[in-house]
């Protein structure tokens, strides 16, 4: 069975209540207030079921004075009825009420012509007339429009009938989206506690499961569940549904609050949408405007700040406009809204969410905040395009699933594949679940060849840069998962070299002035020609120095051949050629293959290497380092 939500729409005393109290049999007025003054005042519900489709209708206040509880019942809707009498024809909230049908996005809906008992043809003909020109050029326009008596009931089984085929034609609910549930309604039942009702607007609700109210963020747990008075043990969207929540008094629940999957939503207070200005509205929506937003059941005061040259809007005419809230609240992309001015309360415009964590925008920022939110405005949520925005946005530090999933409210599902889908076609790189556009990932690549490229030219005979140096100066701001990615990828590329701790082009060779190569040539001759008795590294720094190169350059071409492998380094004071090195090794281990016996100990030692004590220590504590012996007591193990 399919379940909807259709709204009523229209001037106080049209007879919205009766009608759909002729429509189900329920009296949508339940407070006692409503009773006595006979008019709606806040939102009231009923259902009526068709066999293949269940309605769920939200009956909303007709009265001008009512219009902020109207909102909070018909932004969850599927199907409007926009109510007419027909003695009356046409009157002022008729008009704003299908203005905020239009604005909220509405699609689908139909005309009912009241009190029909109440008036004769000609009059009902006038009033026809008034509503083709009210609802001409709109999703209305050719909608049929259906007459009856709520007194009489002529017309109520067509109008039943005509409901179960338009049912029918309406979109189902998308299921890419997290649970969400704007509360229109908060109360408390004796021996359960607190109860809050609401239309489903995504995902669904199982009982026991664990949500957040927000935005306070306060985790509750779902302890029954029912939808038009029946218990459920789970409900979808679209449908109207009561939640017993335990964990939270229903004092501190208020209408415009949500019920959410936990860990998914974050509040915010500054918004950016794309908003329409209505032709009828009294003058500019202007920056620094204080407005009245209604979004989702949720009413806050705003401050605007209309991103154009003008700093306004104009009636009738379309712009992208920050909002910045008084108070926190939660949305989506996509997201539909209404604007009234903060007094008198009127109707002036309308829009959807864009960016529902956005920031405070800078003037010298403007162009690319448009490019970013123009994108947003011609796509929709959910769709590769969408994602791409939110990605490049985040420029070279990235972003991660658990910000795009707050930004979207997108299930971790299908955020996935739209992710996945981006990276095979190269224009996002997954950084170890830290997601890069591509461009910004090829602009750091190229930002560390530029750096690393300064640093040789000013340092020809340095090893490479030092890794933490490199870090500062091209990755600052980019996360630990980004910069490995693209050193990687370099280095994967042939493009980098990084040995240890520094990090060099891979081309990169030193080109020695005549001092440095006579110099380089004294260093590799002294360990070269010394075999294990080796000079002092400062004699043999001061032997290169003489030839006319700098003490910091020689040490440099130590540098250079510890990091071709050349030389080894053994102590801070004795250095060896990695040949002769080497040969020691292979020396002990033929003693150990022909003698039959690994151990070793230092007297030993000084003779097959020939060599005093001054030499054997440090070289023996070298091998036990790389794995050529290992300490036992007062003597050592050759290792195979």
């Amino acid at each position: 069975m399919r379940d909807i939500t259709v709204g009523t729409a229209g001037h106080i005393d049209h007879g919205k209540t009766s009608l759909i109290k002729a429509l189900t049999g329920v009296d949508a007025d339940r407070l006692p207030e409503e009773k006595q003054r006979g008019i709606t005042i806040d939102i009231g519900f009923a259902e009526l079921d068709l066999g293949e489709v269940r309605i769920g209708f939200v009956d909303v206040p007709g009265h001008e004075r009512f219009v902020k509880n109207m909102l909070a019942g018909v932004s969850g809707i599927d199907l409007v009825m926009l109510v007419v009498a027909a003695d009356e024809g046409v009157m002022p909230q008729t008009r704003e009420h299908f203005d905020i049908c239009r604005l909220l996005g509405l699609e689908a809906g139909f005309v009912v012509l009241t009190k029909i008992d109440l008036a004769d043809a000609e009059t009902i003909e006038l009033a026809r007339l008034d509503v083709a020109e009210l609802v001409a050029g709109s999703f209305l326009e050719d909608a049929p429009v259906i007459e009856v008596s709520s007194r009489s009931l002529a017309g109520i089984d067509a109008l039943r009938e005509h409901l179960r085929q338009s049912s029918q034609s309406v979109s189902s609910r998308s299921d890419r989206l997290s649970t969400r549930l704007p509360i229109d309604r908060s109360f408390t039942v004796k021996g359960f506690g607190a109860v809050v009702t609401g239309t489903l607007a995504a995902g669904e609700i199982r009982d026991g499961d664990e949500l957040q109210l927000m935005p306070d963020g306060r985790g509750v747990r779902v302890r029954g569940l029912q939808t038009h008075g029946r218990k459920a043990g789970s409900v979808h969207a679209g449908q109207r549904v009561a939640v017993n929540i335990a964990g939270v008094d229903h004092d501190s629940v208020n209408r415009g609050m949500q019920l959410c999957e936990a860990g998914v939503f974050r509040p915010s207070q500054v918004i950016d949408t794309s908003v329409r200005v209505l032709k009828t509205a009294a003058r500019p929506l202007r920056s620094r405007q204080r407005v009245r937003l209604h979004v989702g059941t949720a009413e806050v005061l705003a401050r605007i700040s209309v991103l154009n040259d003008a700093n306004e809007i104009v009636p009738g005419e379309a712009g992208i406009v920050q909002l910045r809230l008084e108070h926190p609240i939660v949305c989506v992309p996509d997201e539909r809204f209404i604007i009234r001015q903060y007094s008198p309360q009127q109707t002036i415009a309308g829009g959807r969410v864009l960016d529902p964590l956005a920031e405070k925008h800078r003037r010298k920022d403007r162009d690319t905040t448009l490019a970013f939110l123009t994108v947003l405005a011609e796509s929709s949520n959910g769709t590769v395009e969408h994602i791409a925005a939110f990605v490049d946005r985040s420029g070279r530090t990235g972003t991660d699933s658990g910000e795009l999933q707050a930004r979207t409210g997108l299930r971790p599902r299908v955020l996935a594949e739209l992710l996945d889908e981006l990276s095979a076609a190269g224009r996002v790189v997954n950084a170890d679940e830290q997601y890069v556009s591509a461009a910004a990932f090829d602009r750091l690549c190229g930002g560390v060849i530029d750096e690393l490229g300064r640093f040789h030219k000013s340092d020809p005979l340095a090893r490479g840069m030092p890794l933490d140096v490199l870090r500062d100066l091209a990755f600052k701001g980019v996360s630990p998962a980004v910069s490995r990615t693209v050193l990687a990828k370099l280095e994967l590329d042939g493009m980098i070299s990084a040995p240890a701790d520094v990090v060099r082009l891979a081309g990169h060779s030193s080109d020695l002035s005549p001092a440095e190569k006579a110099a380089s040539e004294t260093i590799s001759a002294a360990y070269r020609n010394a075999g294990l008795d080796v000079p002092r590294l400062e004699e043999v720094l001061n032997e290169a120095v003489a030839h006319g190169c700098s003490p910091e350059a020689a040490r440099k071409l130590l540098r250079l051949k510890l990091d071709s492998g050349e030389i080894v380094k053994v102590t801070d004071e004795f250095y060896f050629a990695s040949a002769i090195v080497d040969g020691l090794a292979a020396k002990l281990r033929r003693h150990a293959a022909e003698t039959g016996n690994s151990l070793l100990d230092v007297a030993q030692f000084k003779e097959i290497a020939g060599i005093s004590r001054k030499y054997a220590i440090p070289l023996l504590e070298y091998f036990d380092r790389t794995r050529v012996t290992r300490r036992a007591a007062d003597k050592r193990i050759i290792l195979g």
